[in-house]
């Protein structure tokens, strides 16, 4: 229960930030409730599929397809174009990640195959700041590229009146 919990605790803002990112890129404004709704709906179902007894890593493809497919039936972005941002987003995720880790197992001379094994709790701890600099940059690009008012197909009703970044 506790390791669903953690998983979610990390999941959900991870793939909010994917999604805001991709979004970002593709200049839609970023209207967080629809955000939120989408990421924890792909974070339901990417828990799913890591349950499944399926080869490790078919989550990171179904996470990219998912975003691409988000992308083109709520925006009005391209195929080509939201698969691009969806690799992007998971290809940027990936790579800070990697920098995150590298700099926290280099500092603290903990064995990273040690931590996964046994530290669950510091485990997912550690994707919350990625998953922070994720949205973090989404909120900068989409303030530097400014994002088209008619991007989206679909509102929620919570999301009117909501501020556009």
């Amino acid at each position: 229960m506790v390791r669903t919990l953690l998983f979610f605790m990390q999941g959900i803002p991870e793939l909010m930030g994917i999604i805001a990112f991709s979004l970002a890129l593709v200049r839609v404004p970023l209207r967080w409730g629809i955000i939120t709704c989408a990421g924890t709906a792909m974070t339901v179902i990417i828990f799913i599929i890591r349950s499944l007894p399926m080869a490790y890593g078919l989550h990171t493809v179904v996470a990219t397809l998912l975003v691409a497919l988000f992308i083109i039936k709520t925006t009005r972005s391209s195929l080509s174009k939201s698969l691009i941002v969806a690799i992007a987003s998971i290809c940027t995720l990936a790579t800070i990640e990697l920098a995150i880790n590298y700099i926290f197992f280099a500092v603290t001379k903990l064995d990273q195959q040690a931590v996964i094994s046994n530290d669950y709790l510091l485990w997912k701890l550690l994707g919350l700041p990625q998953d922070t600099l994720m949205i973090l940059f989404a909120v900068i690009i989409s303030k530097l590229k400014k994002p088209d008012k008619n991007a989206w197909k679909v509102a929620l009703p919570f999301s009117k009146g909501q501020a556009d970044y």
